[in-house]
């Protein structure tokens, strides 16, 4: 099917050189009008050739306006002409019955470029709505990241505490507004403490949420808990955490570590999966990593996790990090960052001795101001979190 013909609305005063002018236009499958007036062209006009004689000065930047529009004239000093240019009409032609294949080859030129700005506009247009919803939603993701990290910290125990002569403190900072790594710590019954230490894979929304699944399931393994074989304890929570995490099909993974304190005999019962860096025990100026290696969590199923175990000197202090903190030591192979963190572990009597060595620039103590102001700790190549007990001279808060 042969497309339509192309209208072009011809503007000249009436006689033989307009109707030589139409019909030089008119060859090549063109369609024309002719007209006085720009008023007197139909709406479906595509493009003007409008000689400088036939349109007064006041009226070719409405015109222009309007439509794409080229100007013709019989010589370049006419007056008219330039009255033409200077309202920026800068297409024009010089004697066009001379120059028509040039006139036609102009004005399908002028009428492609013209689609093509209008084209540019219409996708302008788009990428506006587009751009304004993109940032619409951004904001209501945002407020959304915001209350889940609220509530992610609503879940935390508080810190720092004591409690049966151990304290315990922690500082858990998120690369976004939520975070992967979680923890908590709290007392059973005059005898037990129990605490443990999580890193999920990945960080953000999906990794978080696996994180308020762990606190649910502990807390409810804890009150099903009788109080007997602590040594057990550790072990059955990883291996319920693996099963529980591999039926919900999330392709989510941890490492953990799961402690119980047995306050009377001051003895750790632990268990851990794919902990690194391992724990690092310090007592009388020697600092050694807990001994001990299990698989990681939700991965592989029926994976059994060990019952392991040490004592606890008068004087000590037990860290656990997360694996963001190795992006934060010098060294080229982990085994060299490894043992910067044993130096700085070694140095560090609290948590912010620790913290400060690792030259992590002016971020916040807490993360409330985090969570208020911005996505996280930007700064940060992954969420980081420390956390350090310490006892057994400790007056319970």
């Amino acid at each position: 099917m042969d497309r339509p013909k192309q209208l072009i609305g011809v503007i000249d005063v009436p006689g033989k050189a307009r109707d030589a002018l139409a019909e030089t236009i008119a060859r090549d499958g063109l369609a024309v009008f002719a007209a006085d007036r720009a008023d007197e062209l139909p709406a479906d006009v595509a493009l003007v050739v409008a000689h400088a004689r036939a349109v007064p000065r006041e009226d070719w930047a409405e015109l222009n306006a309007r439509l794409p529009t080229l100007v013709v004239s019989d010589s370049r000093v006419e007056h008219e002409l330039i009255e033409a240019v200077d309202a920026g009409l800068v297409d024009y032609i010089i004697d066009p019955l001379r120059h028509g294949q040039l006139l036609r080859r102009m004005i399908r030129k002028a009428i492609e470029l013209h689609r093509l700005a209008d084209e540019r506009r219409r996708d302008q247009l788009r990428l506006e709505e587009l751009n304004e919803n993109l940032e619409t939603h951004l904001a209501m993701l945002r407020l959304d990241q915001q209350a889940g990290s609220q509530i992610q910290r609503k879940l935390l125990p508080p810190r720092p505490q004591a409690t049966g002569g151990v304290a315990c403190d922690f500082w858990l900072a998120p690369s976004l507004y939520l975070s992967g790594d979680f923890l908590d710590f709290q007392r059973y019954d005059d005898r037990y403490l129990l605490f443990y230490f999580a890193d999920v894979s990945g960080h953000g929304a999906s990794s978080a949420f696996v994180t308020v699944l762990l606190k649910y399931l502990a807390n409810r393994w804890l009150t099903e808990w009788d109080g007997q074989a602590p040594e057990a304890l550790a072990p059955h929570w990883l291996g319920e955490l693996n099963r529980e995490l591999l039926d919900t099909g999330i392709g989510k993974h941890a490492t953990l570590f799961v402690g119980v304190i047995d306050l009377e005999r001051r003895y750790l019962h632990y268990s851990l999966g794919a902990q690194l860096p391992m724990p690092l025990l310090v007592a009388e100026g020697e600092v050694h990593s807990l001994p001990g290696e299990g698989m990681p969590v939700g991965l592989f199923p029926d994976v059994g996790y060990p019952s392991l175990g040490c004592p606890l000197p008068e004087n000590f202090r037990l860290w656990l990090c997360s694996d963001g903190i190795l992006e934060c030591l010098p060294g080229d192979t982990l085994d060299m960052r490894l043992r910067e963190l044993e130096r700085r572990v070694r140095a560090s009597e609290t948590l912010d001795d620790l913290r400060g060595s690792l030259e992590l620039g002016d971020l916040p103590d807490d993360d409330e101001a985090v969570v208020e102001d911005g996505p996280g700790h930007e700064a940060l190549p992954d969420d980081l979190t420390i956390m350090m007990l310490s006892g057994f001279g400790h007056a319970d808060s």
